[in-house]
């Protein structure tokens, strides 16, 4: 496909989903976002609303509004802000709560440490593409709560999930806590990302040092050194207590390590070296998740333990795949990763976009049938599909 075509293609499916969720998700009535939207665009007033669909929709068009400069974009982000704020914090012991119920009531107060981070990450980026104060005092806020409360000095890494008063929790989300699944992939790489993204407009040392670390517990303890594929649930000691080849994870982790290690190394010359190691070992990575693509283009979503292999092409995961495979391109300048990037997008068109009722499916099968029924949820949101257009612009441009 010839680049100025996929830029137009990019940039307008940007527009499209940014336009579907400024339509269908506001909830008139209770304010903030629908917590459910099925295939039809149909809400369910009741559903309980998520911290990481509201974060995610607060990322999204902070995101949009800082890159396009486009007002329109303004409104809904403060939206998101304000509801979050209102609705979400916890006025007695800091920190946000993972869910509310329909009308803004404490649902779930558990303090998950996944919720956390995509609210410093939607913070962070409401701040930069606003000016917020308010806003990066609270992103300040949340990263002190999660070094204060979470974070395993002795061991590395943060536990997964604490109570509401930030004591000890007895039940995780993501995770299996009578499994002691104490630390997980999946929370540590948006744990990263949410720091890289507060670094970019709060330079202060110990962010800066807790990405470092961050990056370290990746290198030793998450990223298997002979396949360079990610472990995904660990004890307190990262021993392994439960793990599959997450073809998702691992494309999507194999540029936002090195886009931390980028962003470290634009301000310190002395992390250029890590930078290196880190650019290394996203190269191996994306060639180890070429193993989950199809003939089709299809990324499958899993290979389970037990030798099942998950054939789901899930909307995020394709998502991932065209920026993760972008990424590898511009670091190894070899045109299968290149290839491999553009048929994601090519998936992408014929078998995830709703061209009838919009946005994109949640996933389809092997042979394309439709999976699921929910456009808006508790984890379908706009963040993957709308961080991929914007990615793919931006490195688009820098490989002209």
């Amino acid at each position: 496909m010839d680049l100025n075509q996929l830029r137009a293609e990019l940039r307008q499916e940007h527009k499209d989903i940014l336009s579907y969720w400024a339509r269908y998700a506001p909830d008139p009535v209770n304010g903030g976002f629908y917590g459910r939207v099925n295939y039809q665009n149909q809400p369910d007033p009741n559903a309980d609303k998520g911290i990481v669909l509201t974060s995610r929709i607060l990322w999204t068009f902070s995101a949009a509004l800082r890159h396009t400069q486009h007002d329109e974009y303004h409104s809904i982000a403060d939206r998101a802000f304000q509801y979050l704020q209102k609705h979400f914090t916890d006025p007695q012991y800091g920190g946000v709560y993972w869910s509310v119920d329909s009308t803004g009531q404490p649902r779930q107060t558990l303090k998950h440490l996944y919720g956390q981070a995509f609210t410093l990450y939607g913070l962070s980026e409401y701040a930069h593409a606003t000016g917020s104060a308010s806003a990066l005092s609270a992103a300040k806020e949340i990263f002190k709560h999660m070094l204060n409360h979470a974070y395993d000095a002795q061991k590395g890494g943060f536990r997964e999930a604490q109570s509401r008063d930030w004591s000890p929790a007895t039940d995780y989300i993501i995770s299996k806590y009578d499994n002691h699944e104490i630390k997980t992939m999946n929370t540590h790489l948006h744990i990263l990302e949410a720091f890289t993204n507060l670094y970019r407009v709060w330079p202060h040392k110990t962010v800066a040092d807790q990405m470092r670390h961050m990056l370290r517990m990746f290198q030793e303890h998450i990223v298997d050194p002979k396949t360079y594929r990610m472990k995904l649930f660990m004890d307190n000691d990262w021993r392994v207590r439960r793990t599959a080849i997450s073809y998702g994870h691992d494309i999507e982790a194999s540029w936002l390590l090195p886009e931390a290690a980028d962003v470290l190394a634009n301000s310190n010359q002395d992390d250029k070296s890590l930078q290196k190691q880190i650019h290394d070992l996203a190269i191996k990575m994306a060639r180890a998740a070429s193993d989950g693509l199809d003939a089709d283009g299809g990324m499958n979503y899993e290979l389970e333990p037990n030798g099942h292999l998950n054939r789901e092409r899930s909307w995020w995961v394709m998502a991932e795949a065209m920026v993760g495979f972008m990424n590898a391109y511009q670091l190894t300048h070899e045109k299968q990763f290149l290839e491999k990037s553009v048929n994601s997008w090519g998936y992408i068109k014929k078998y995830l976009l709703d061209t009838k009722n919009g946005e994109w499916y949640s996933g389809v099968t092997a042979d394309h049938q439709v999976l699921g029924n929910d456009k808006i949820s508790m984890w379908k949101c706009p963040y993957h599909n709308s961080r991929a257009c914007l990615e793919m612009l931006d490195r688009i441009e820098h490989i002209r």
